[in-house]
């Protein structure tokens, strides 16, 4: 059980952009400790910056970094399934072609999926099934209904390097995913508990609500421009579903640190 997060900030929001990646960083820390991530994009840029560790996000929680002019980010932690983490390429943020994405969930249907793309795997033992979503979108492009041949569980968020300044989310079946918007953006994350607490450390107020299984959107500019459904896999069962807590001594590590850190930011 993976744990997701991120933003879409508008051009003039004061939000400290660090801070902020840090406190939903520290609240989806007990999701997972296998391997941590996160990429940024600011308005000029055509391409995301990607930092990712095999670590829990304690070891890098400190270290994280992103430019205040960097509106777009996207945060996982993860507790890994199909993809070993000593492969740096199956960790998240993944890249399929232009696509760099973060998952929560399972593909089922993954090398069915990718088979045709010769850009897939692109590194070699690369086996992580979370590609299969952003080879979709790459090659849709960004299409919603392109998702329905998904098969699995899924709670996903992506930027594309052809598409500036958006964001996609997208939740399927089986995997929580929480919005919060505002004066100064979007925010989203596994978990509602996440929100809150960018909302603490950030001095922020957002209309909290979890998006439908279904429901894809793309943010742009710190605000929802589109939404769209697409047909989420309602069959997929798992028959020994992982508990979503899966490292709490990483969550009460990294909010007792973020504490420190906002007290000095």
């Amino acid at each position: 059980m993976c744990g997701i997060a991120g933003y879409s900030l508008r051009s003039r929001s004061r939000v400290g952009r660090t801070l902020a990646a840090q406190a939903l960083l520290a609240a989806i820390a007990e999701r997972g400790a296998d391997a941590v991530g996160y990429a940024y994009r600011g308005p000029d840029d055509t391409y995301a910056t990607v930092v990712k560790q095999r670590t829990p996000a304690s070891e890098l929680l400190e270290r994280v970094s992103v430019p205040a002019e960097a509106n777009q980010l996207l945060v996982h932690v993860r507790d890994y399934t199909k993809g070993h983490p000593s492969i740096a390429a199956n960790n998240h943020p993944v890249r399929h072609g232009p696509v760099v994405g973060i998952h929560n969930g399972i593909i089922t249907n993954d090398d069915e999926l990718l088979a045709p793309h010769s850009c897939a795997r692109a590194e070699p033992r690369m086996t992580v099934d979370s590609e299969a979503i952003f080879a979709v979108a790459a090659h849709s492009p960004n299409d919603p209904h392109a998702l329905d041949c998904l098969r699995g569980a899924m709670a996903a968020s992506w930027l594309d390097e052809r598409v500036p300044g958006v964001v996609f989310l997208a939740r399927g079946s089986g995997r929580p995913l929480w919005v919060g918007d505002g004066g100064d953006g979007v925010f989203f994350a596994s978990t509602k508990v996440a929100l809150e607490v960018v909302e603490r450390y950030c001095a922020l107020k957002l209309r909290k609500r979890e998006l439908r299984e279904g429901m894809w959107l793309a943010l742009e500019d710190g605000q929802i421009a589109r939404r769209a459904h697409f047909r989420s896999d309602v069959s997929y069962h798992e028959d020994n579903p992982l508990p979503s807590v899966r490292a709490p001594q990483e969550r009460e590590f990294c909010l007792t640190r973020l504490a420190a850190l906002a007290a000095v930011a």
